[in-house]
C-alpha cells in the first residue's frame, strides 16, 4: 500500500491553492464541496475563477508564490505548469509538515486526490497511487453505475437513527447485525423506491421488535482451490458479515483478504503430522463461538463436503441446536483440472469420474484398486503426494498400463500453479526432478 487511505474533515479549514487556471479550478470545486475556506494565490488569476469568488467565498491573492506563503494553511495544492513553482511549494510544505498535493506529480506530493464517487454522506474514493489516474476514473464509472444516488439517502437515514439504535442495542454485535438486516432488506428497498416515509416506519418497527439476544450462526464455506475470484457471491457476502473467520491451511491469503477487516481470525489448519487443532476440538470451537452470539465463517479449501470433513462439523452443530448454512465451493479437482486444461470427462476417453483420497494410514493406502484401475474413467486423488509411489505401483499391479498418463497439480488455480505430467512409470522420477514438495495436491489420471 503506497498511500494510506484516509478521509479528512476540512470544514472551514484554511487551504491554499497555488495557481489559478483550469487545473486549479477543478481542485477548487472539490474543496468547495467539502466547505473549505479557500485561498487562491497566483500572479495571474483566470477570469473563470474570479467569477467564482463570491459563490465559493474565495480569497484571491495576486502575487508570485514564496515559501512563507504556505504558513498557516492546513492543506496546500500546487496546480501550476511551472516546475520551479511546484518544487518550491512542495519543499516549503514538507519543511513545515503541511499536507501538499502537486497536481499530476505524486513524487512531490504528500497526498494525492482519488477518483471520487459522491453519494454524500456516503463517499467512495478510488486511487491507483498516482500511477494510472485514467484507470481509477474508469473504475469509478463502473462503481457509480452499481451505486445509485439513493444510497446517499440510505446513509442519511442510518445517521438519523444511529443514536436510537445505540440506546436500544447496547452491544456492538447486536447493532452490527441490526444494521446489516436494515441496509439489505425492506428498509433499503423502500429508500431505493423513493418512499422515505415507509422506510422510516419499517426501520422503527424493526428496532422495536429487536432485543439484545443475538443468535449465533455458522457458515461452512467452500473457499475454493485458491484463486479468490472463484468464490461464490454468497460466500463473499457471508464472509463480509462474519464476526469470526475459522480457516485451514488450504485457504489462500487472497481469499482471507476478502473477509471483514475487523473479524477475528482463528487458524485451525491441519497438515500431515501437524494438526494445530484436532477435528473434535474444531467442531466444539464452532459451536462455542456460535453460542456466544458470533457469526462464524468456517472457510475450507475447495468444497466443505468433499474431503473437507464438513459433515462431521454440522453433526456437532445439529446436536447442539445451532443454525448453520453450507456454501458449496469449487473443489480442487474441478478447479485444478480446468486451470490445467484437463477435462475430467471426455466422450472418447473418460465416461466417468471418481474422487478418492490418497492419504496414507499406517504407511498404506486402502482403496478399491481394481475399480480404480478400470479403463475409460478419470480418477482424481486428493492428498496423494506422500504416497505417490505406492499409488502408481498399486494401479499398475491391478491392471493399469505403465504408460497411462498422469498429471500432478500443485497450488492449482493460483499464480504459482505447477503441473507435472508423465505416466505411471515415470511420474515419481519426474516429480523428484521437479522438487515437487507440496503437502497437499490433486492428481488427475486420464485413462484412454
Amino acid at each position: 500500500m503506497d498511500y494510506f487511505p484516509i478521509f479528512i474533515n476540512l470544514k472551514q479549514q484554511k487551504c491554499l491553492v497555488v495557481g489559478a487556471g483550469h487545473i486549479a479550478l477543478r481542485k477548487i470545486e472539490l474543496l468547495h464541496k467539502a466547505d473549505v475556506n479557500i485561498t487562491v494565490l497566483a500572479e495571474h488569476i483566470d477570469s473563470i475563477i474570479e467569477q467564482k469568488q463570491a459563490e465559493y467565498g474565495l480569497t484571491l491573492i495576486h502575487k508570485r508564490v514564496a515559501a512563507d506563503d504556505v504558513k498557516g494553511y492546513r492543506l496546500v495544492i500546487s496546480a501550476t505548469n511551472d516546475i520551479e513553482t511546484n518544487q518550491l511549494v512542495a519543499n516549503a510544505c514538507q519543511q513545515r509538515d503541511i499536507l501538499v498535493n502537486v497536481v499530476d506529480n505524486p513524487e512531490l506530493s504528500s497526498f494525492i486526490f482519488p477518483a471520487i464517487i459522491d453519494r454524500s454522506p456516503l463517499v467512495v474514493a478510488i486511487s491507483s497511487s498516482g500511477t494510472a489516474p485514467v484507470l481509477a476514473r474508469l473504475l469509478r464509472a463502473k462503481i457509480e453505475a452499481a451505486i445509485p444516488p439513493a444510497y446517499g439517502q440510505l446513509a442519511q437515514l442510518a445517521e438519523k437513527f444511529r443514536d436510537a439504535v445505540k440506546q436500544r442495542l447496547t452491544t456492538l454485535t447486536a447493532r452490527r447485525m441490526f444494521w446489516e438486516n436494515v441496509l439489505q432488506g425492506s428498509v433499503a428497498e423502500a429508500v431505493f423506491n423513493g418512499n422515505m416515509v415507509l422506510a422510516e416506519t419499517l426501520l422503527q418497527q424493526q428496532l422495536a421488535q429487536t432485543d439484545q439476544q443475538v443468535a449465533g450462526e455458522v457458515y461452512l464455506i467452500g473457499a475454493g482451490p485458491g484463486a479468490a475470484d472463484l468464490l461464490t457471491f454468497k460466500a463473499l457476502r457471508l464472509m463480509q458479515q462474519a464476526d469470526v473467520i475459522v480457516y485451514d491451511h488450504l485457504v489462500s491469503e487472497e481469499v482471507l483478504e476478502l473477509a471483514r477487516r475487523d473479524a477475528d481470525k482463528v487458524y485451525v489448519g491441519k497438515q500431515r503430522k501437524n494438526h494445530s487443532l484436532p477435528q473434535e476440538s474444531i467442531n466444539q470451537l464452532l459451536a462455542e463461538l456460535a453460542k456466544s452470539g458470533k457469526r462464524v465463517a468456517r472457510l475450507k479449501g475447495g468444497d466443505p463436503f468433499i474431503f473437507g470433513r464438513g459433515g462431521e462439523e454440522i453433526e456437532t452443530l445439529m446436536q447442539q441446536g445451532i443454525h448453520f448454512q453450507v456454501v458449496p465451493g469449487i473443489t480442487a479437482a474441478t478447479g485444478c483440472a480446468a486451470y490445467s486444461g484437463i477435462p475430467l470427462t471426455h466422450r472418447d476417453h473418460a465416461q466417468s469420474c471418481v474422487f478418492v483420497t490418497g492419504h496414507l494410514k499406517n504407511d498404506t493406502i486402502h482403496l478399491n484398486w481394481t475399480e480404480l484401475a478400470a479403463p475409460n474413467q478419470t480418477v482424481v486423488i486428493y492428498m496423494g503426494s506422500v504416497g505417490l509411489e505406492k499409488i502408481c505401483q498399486a494401479l499398475m499391479q491391478h491392471g493399469s498400463p505403465s504408460d497411462l498418463p498422469i498429471a500432478l497439480i500443485q497450488q492449482g488455480t493460483t499464480k504459482t500453479q505447477v503441473v507435472i505430467t508423465g505416466t505411471l512409470a515415470t511420474i515419481v522420477e519426474k516429480s523428484c526432478a521437479c522438487d515437487y514438495t507440496a503437502t497437499h495436491a490433486d492428481y488427475h489420471r486420464h485413462c484412454g
